[in-house]
């Protein structure tokens, strides 16, 4: 790819928090941005030099905004296909459709992680209908975990059945279209957040220990309190599944850490093809921020060193968590990020808090 100029304009699909940091780290590298959203007061618009607000089923709209950008790339995995192959046809889309193809649907993408890139996840089984339902439990067995094949996030769509009657209760309620997985008895969770340009060089970050509350993502422990023989396991991994997607872009990679018979092992949970909650602390613990080398890799650019600067716990502030700034900023090792959201909710995520040293 010919790699972007300076003053060049990167279309973001999406404006949450996400898009909120990638247009703030694509200012500091001269870009313009221009973020295309259907909500309103997305917190993206405040930051970008353009935004457009419109439906991802609006095509004439999308192939307007398409035109007049340069490359588009997005910050959830969400992108119905159908907008994807809009833009695409109009300018270049980093990660490509057949990555987010892939990602946005979850039986797609246990395929691939376990046929395509050859790692291990846990045992898994779609379900369209009642009549799928015998088959798939025989696969994973129950207690086991039911999700739906698109959209979840945050504990969102998935729940956990222990009977018969649990599965088919919650296959209602999602309306079928979904994917059961083995109840996977892990030791912690960690994540890989990988670079990929595309001339195919990729770097991965230091490996994160995750904690949950509420199935969001709690806090993030860097570097990961494990075995080195682990953590470069996990690196590899995640190199060889961007590799295997032919990935451009950051992508995050959520594995679980199980112990058998004291031997450890990872199995891949899910893959997410944009910026990663859990990388978060490298806007202020790495040489180059998960956002920067995401706009690097989508404009052609060299990636940045992803070495880590000092020990970190990133801590998401969900709700109140966020109500009092000023209480957060009397720790001197606090490195306040506030999304910019107007309103305060139970379970919404409004910023989070990069500590250093710890």
């Amino acid at each position: 790819m010919q790699p972007l100029k300076p003053g060049a304009t990167i279309g973001i699909l999406g404006g949450g928090q996400l898009g909120r940091m990638l247009a703030l780290a694509a200012a500091r590298l001269g870009f313009d941005c221009h973020v295309y959203c259907p909500e309103p007061d997305s917190p993206a618009f405040r930051v970008a030099a353009r935004h457009t607000v419109g439906a991802y089923d609006d095509a004439e709209a999308l192939a307007t905004f398409a035109s007049s950008v340069d490359v588009v790339t997005y910050e959830f995995e969400n992108v119905p296909a159908a907008a994807a192959e809009v833009i695409a046809a109009c300018r270049p889309l980093y990660p490509d459709a057949r990555a987010l193809a892939t990602t946005q649907d979850r039986v797609a993408e246990k395929i691939f992680l376990s046929f395509g890139a050859g790692v291990e996840v846990a045992p898994f089984a779609a379900i369209d209908g009642e009549a799928d339902i015998e088959t798939a439990i025989g696969v994973t067995g129950l207690p086991a975990i039911l999700k739906t094949r698109r959209f979840g996030y945050d504990g969102k769509g998935q729940a956990k059945v222990g009977t018969l009657d649990e599965l088919r209760e919650a296959l209602e309620r999602f309306g079928g279209d979904c994917v059961l997985e083995g109840l996977i008895s892990f030791e912690s969770e960690l994540s890989a957040i990988v670079v990929r340009g595309a001339d195919g060089l990729a770097e991965v970050y230091d490996i994160g220990e995750n904690r949950h509350e509420n199935h969001i993502l709690s806090e993030t422990i860097v570097p990961a309190p494990l075995a080195a023989e682990t953590l470069a396991a996990a690196r590899a991994l995640g190199l060889a599944i961007a590799e295997k997607l032919g990935y451009v872009g950051t992508l995050g990679v959520e594995m679980f850490l199980v112990r058998d018979q004291g031997e450890e092992r990872l199995l891949v949970n899910e893959l997410a093809p944009r910026v990663h909650n859990s990388g978060h602390w490298t806007e202020d613990a790495a040489v180059t921020s998960q956002f920067e080398n995401h706009i690097r890799a989508v404009a052609g650019w060299p990636l940045g060193a992803v070495t880590r600067t000092a020990p970190v716990r990133m801590l998401n502030l969900i709700g109140d968590a966020a109500a009092d700034p000023l209480a957060i900023l009397a720790d001197p090792s606090a490195r306040l990020h506030l999304y910019g959201k107007r309103e305060i909710r139970a379970g919404r995520k409004m910023g989070h808090v990069n500590y250093l040293d710890r």
